[in-house]
């Protein structure tokens, strides 16, 4: 007897058992349980674009106020020579 029909008998040994009972509710719990993860999956997914678009609206207004790319003006003056 090879293992793939060993495996096979196994299987049908264990379908011919009698079905365990499943609880009335099941349906019931496995509906709110899924509601549940949805309504948690969608919260986190608003609070992460939410999150995204106020450090873009942030960074914005800063680098608009602070103008990073621009030159900072000379500490010191040049010396005036020739007056």
């Amino acid at each position: 007897m090879s293992g793939h029909s060993r495996k096979e008998d196994e299987v049908r040994r264990m379908l011919d058992l009698p079905h365990p009972p499943v609880p009335v509710d099941l349906t019931a719990r496995a509906t709110a349980l899924g509601t549940r993860l949805m309504n948690r999956r969608r919260t986190a997914r608003l609070l992460f674009w939410l999150l995204v678009t106020v450090a873009v609206i942030v960074f914005t207004v800063w680098a608009s106020v602070v103008e990073p790319w621009s030159v900072p003006p000379s500490e010191t003056t040049p010396p005036l020579e020739g007056w």
